[in-house]
């Protein structure tokens, strides 16, 4: 299979179960939802280290939000329960009642079971906060701050969904690597569920999840090195590729994340130096799910 004369290669992505929560941040332009929608998911890249697989996954429009304001949605993934809900009052409070005109609404798809996470940030109005609702189905509360009120759904939800989706791709050189993977990722983000946990969405040292070294849970994948291809007798770098871009891809469902690997693949054939495009599995060992790129409809 090719696209755009693009060898695609007939392997899979391998991926795996996580709780997950979606939570909608609104502000007073589109500008400061994404700046704060920013902060709010830094340090959320790999489970491997951080606490949460955070990131952008929607953006709305103020006819689309609880408020009529701009939104911008994003995904938090753990790998236990409990620390979604210590993740999610740390987010939100730290990162979303600090930030000017700022509010943040649950918006999990059919949770299996809820926090009280605005119930406790509220108790930073000490004293002067306010219950308000059911309104449209949403229990809030009100707390005064400097930059006016800060509105907090009282619950938040917990689902399970799908990480570890994604697709690996050799490239002649940095300037295409890095176009094709910034173009890819805004490709991305109109699709909704899925979102990608790394810096801009990138991912610049594709692991293996194994070391040489005691105490280490993961290590880089020299078959991927570039630097090491003439030393790596199983090397996966083609000649004439000195950059490898890797996309990891997070979802509420298996369905959204296939698809958000089916447009990241779609807009990465559109640039010039792209060598062949793959994906990351470890022969299906990792995770219970197999995104097949050749059954993606490309």
């Amino acid at each position: 299979m090719e696209i755009n004369g693009v060898p695609i290669e007939d392997t899979f992505a391998e991926a795996f179960s996580m709780h997950m929560n979606r939570t909608l941040i609104t502000a007073y332009d589109e500008e400061w939802a994404r700046i704060t929608a920013m902060e709010t998911t830094g340090f959320g890249t790999s489970v491997i280290m951080t606490p949460s697989e955070a990131g952008i996954e929607y953006v709305l429009s103020p006819d689309e939000t609880p408020d009529g304001r701009p939104g911008v949605r994003v995904i938090f993934a753990t790998a236990k329960s409990d620390k979604l809900e210590k993740q999610l009052l740390a987010r939100i409070g730290q990162c979303i009642l600090t930030s000017p005109t700022a509010c943040a609404y649950d918006a999990t798809p059919k949770p299996k079971e809820t926090y009280k996470i605005g119930k406790l940030i509220a108790m930073f109005g000490d004293g002067h906060q306010i219950k308000k609702g059911p309104i449209d189905g949403r229990i809030l509360w009100l707390v005064p701050r400097m930059s006016g009120t800060f509105v907090v759904q009282e619950s938040f939800g917990r689902t399970k969904g799908v990480a570890g989706g994604n697709i690996i791709y050799c490239c002649k050189d940095i300037q295409s690597g890095m176009e094709s993977g910034k173009a890819a990722v805004k490709a991305i983000e109109k699709v909704e569920g899925a979102y990608t946990p790394f810096p801009g969405g990138l991912v610049g040292s594709g692991s293996k999840p194994s070391s040489r070294y005691k105490g280490m849970f993961a290590s880089t994948n020299e078959r991927y090195c570039p630097t090491l291809r003439a030393i790596t007798p199983d090397t996966l770098v083609p000649e004439g590729a000195e950059f490898v871009q890797e996309i990891v891809i997070n979802g509420l469902t298996e369905d959204a994340v296939a698809e958000a690997m089916k447009v990241a693949i779609q807009e990465v054939c559109k640039h010039d130096g792209i060598l062949t495009v793959g994906a990351g599995n470890y022969g299906g060992k990792l995770g219970k799910y197999q995104i097949h790129l050749h059954e993606l409809g490309l």
